[in-house]
Order: structure tokens, then C-alpha cells, then sequence
């Protein structure tokens, strides 16, 4: 019996991967998009009233989009790292992930807040209990404003430093990535809307990578059939 003498080939990212930051991107966006919509002023529209039944549903949509972005969240930090590939520092490369972990749990902590708080505060039949709706709301929010998104802004830098240091990112992409990095540092906590340049930031920062992918596949020799 032969056996093969060929060395095993390392796995390959699968190009799906890469399309999942944008599948992120749009899922993330769409979930900002109907809790603003659903609380305009977001914390502060809390004390003043609640949301009607219209945008009880719009917030129970959005909330329900928030694990899936999660999901493919997480496809889009292996497809970021598998892009940069070896030459990836290790201090910046644990402040990445560690800080994409970190925003996971944050974005999913708030949605759960805020799922809890819809099913607790109004339950059918009975009048709302504005307390515990202004401490969940003002909780949620806080989670993903003030925490979530200051994680998505380490993401964002440490991404963008990574892509600056080593070249694998045009120039115009890393700037706009340190710009997104301030908006959510120091703006996206008191400036409704502000948050979507994440979603932004990832959807093109995606784009690139799929394209370039392509761009390495078709620029690869093909192999000899054995």
C-alpha cells in the first residue's frame, strides 16, 4: 500500500467569511435602526413615555436580529484575522479579538436586558411598570452605548492599526476606521444615530477583504491535476 507523500495543505478561510461581515453589517445596522425608530431619544424617552404596541414590535424585530449579527460577528473577526494572516502582532492581535469578544458580549447582555424588560414591564393584561421599565431601559442602553460601543471603537483601532502597520489596508480605509474610532469613543453616547458608523466601518472593511480574496484567488497558479 502507498501511502501519500504530499504534505497536507492548511485549511482554507472559506470565502463565505468574508461575506459575513456583511451579513453583520446589515443585520447590526438594521437592529440600530428599529430601536431608534422605536425610542427616538433613546435613555431620555425612557421617563417620558413608552413605546406603543407599533414599536413594542419594531424593538421585539430588532432584538431578535441582534444574536444572529452576533453570530456572524464572530465569522467576521476569523475573516479579518485570516487577512492579516501570519505576520499579525501579538499584542495587537489579543487587544483585536479580545476587544471583539468584548463587544459581543456587551451587544448581547443589552439585547437580553432590553428583551427582559419588554416581556416583564407590560405583560398582557396588566398596566406598565414604569420603574422597572426606566431601570431596564436606561440599562440597555447604557450597555450598548456605553460599553458596547467603546469595545466596537478598540475593535475598530486595533483593526485599523493592524491594517496600517502591515499594509494589508489602503490608506483611506485605515483613516476612516481611526475617524469611526473616535465617533464612538466620544460622540455615539450623546449623538443619536451615531453608532451606525460601525456597521459602516465593518460593511466596507468587508468589502475589501471579499474583493481581495477574489482578487488572490484569480491571481493563484492553478495546481497540476495529480
Amino acid at each position: 500500500m502507498q501511502t501519500s507523500t504530499h504534505p497536507k495543505e492548511p485549511l482554507q478561510t472559506p470565502r463565505a467569511a468574508g461575506a459575513a461581515g456583511i451579513v453583520f453589517a446589515l443585520l447590526l445596522a438594521a437592529a440600530m435602526v428599529l430601536i431608534r425608530l422605536a425610542i427616538p431619544q433613546g435613555a431620555d424617552a425612557v421617563t417620558a413615555q413608552q413605546p406603543d404596541p407599533t414599536r413594542r414590535s419594531a424593538l421585539h424585530t430588532a432584538l431578535l436580529l441582534v444574536p444572529f449579527a452576533g453570530i456572524f460577528f464572530l465569522w467576521f473577526v476569523g475573516a479579518v484575522r485570516s487577512h492579516v494572516g501570519d505576520a499579525e502582532d501579538r499584542f495587537m492581535a489579543t487587544v483585536f479579538l479580545g476587544s471583539g469578544l468584548v463587544f459581543t458580549a456587551m451587544m448581547f447582555a443589552a439585547a437580553a436586558v432590553a428583551s427582559s424588560v419588554l416581556d416583564t414591564a407590560h405583560p398582557a393584561g396588566t398596566s406598565p411598570s414604569r420603574p422597572t421599565w426606566d431601570f431596564g431601559q436606561h440599562l440597555a442602553y447604557t450597555l450598548m452605548t456605553g460599553y458596547a460601543m467603546r469595545m466596537a471603537a478598540v475593535y475598530t483601532c486595533s483593526a485599523s492599526v493592524i491594517g496600517h502597520r502591515l499594509r494589508i489596508l489602503p490608506r483611506w480605509l485605515t483613516l476612516l476606521g481611526f475617524l469611526t474610532t473616535l465617533v464612538l469613543l466620544f460622540v455615539s453616547s450623546a449623538v443619536p444615530w451615531a453608532e451606525l458608523v460601525f456597521p459602516a466601518w465593518s460593511l466596507l472593511l468587508s468589502v475589501h477583504i471579499l474583493v481581495a480574496g477574489f482578487r488572490r484567488a484569480a491571481a493563484a497558479p492553478t495546481r497540476p491535476a495529480a
